[in-house]
This record gives structure tokens, sequence and C-alpha cells, in this order.
């Protein structure tokens, strides 16, 4: 599973998912792409499930691009436990994603092997999805 491996501090705090991707809502690599549609917080576990699906798919032919990383943890306190007494401990880590972050590009397979690829992935994510091709974007519909 994708997680830091140090950080500088850690814990950290919900934060805000508001407002739309200003980074990374371009196809910078491949052909087609996933594209959020809802903010989201998205686990390691997740990513790595879609990556798996979409590898699986492919057959190994062609190239993956992952554009989010999990660098957010997330702490939860065991069941049953009193309040207070302090924060709990790292759970697990999740990437937050905002309304038009590309998440995953693909490149080097034709183009219906490629939407099955990214539709399989869609299904492992807790987020409303769009596939999205390198000629859609460029036509300005995002």
């Amino acid at each position: 599973m994708l997680m830091p491996k140090r950080v500088k501090r850690r814990k950290q705090f919900r934060g805000s998912m508001a407002g739309k991707a200003l980074r990374g809502n371009k196809l910078s690599y491949g052909e087609y792409g996933i594209i959020a549609t809802e903010p989201c917080w998205i686990k390691s576990n997740q990513i790595e499930a879609a990556r798996v699906a979409m590898t699986r798919y492919i057959k190994r032919g062609g190239k993956v691009w992952i554009k989010i990383f999990p660098d957010k943890p997330v702490t939860a306190k065991p069941a049953g436990t009193r309040m207070g007494s302090g924060k709990g401990a790292v759970e697990y880590w999740v990437s937050v994603v905002k309304p038009g972050r590309v998440m995953f590009e693909i490149a080097g397979v034709p183009e219906e092997t490629a939407r099955e690829a990214l539709r399989l992935a869609t299904h492992k994510l807790p987020v409303k999805c769009k596939i999205v091709s390198k000629a859609d974007l460029e036509g300005g519909v995002s």
C-alpha cells in the first residue's frame, strides 16, 4: 500500500475539501484518464485496488500512471474508549481528491481496452468519476 516514507508531523487536522482541483486537472502523461466529479478522501488500499483492476485487464500491456498519493494520515480511537485522553493512533492514509482531479492515466492500449480498464477501476473508487480522453479535455469539456 502507498504511504509516505516519513512525515514531518505524525497527525493532521481533517482539513477542507471545498472548491475545485486547481492542479492535476489535465491529462499530462496518458491518452485516457479518470477524473473525479465530487470531493472525497481516497484510501491507499482503494488506489491499489483500482491499479490492480486496470493492470489485470490490460494484461500488463500499455502504461498506467497514478496521479494521486495518500499523504494525509487519518486517526481513529479504539471502539469502547471514553472521550478525552488525546488523539487516536494513525489508522490509514488518504489522498484528498477535489472535483476535476485526474486520478489515473493510461496509454499504449486501444481505446476500447483503455475505457474498459478505467471503467473497472472506477468501481473500486468511493467517488463518482468520469472517463476522459486527451481529445475531450482539449475540446474544453471538463
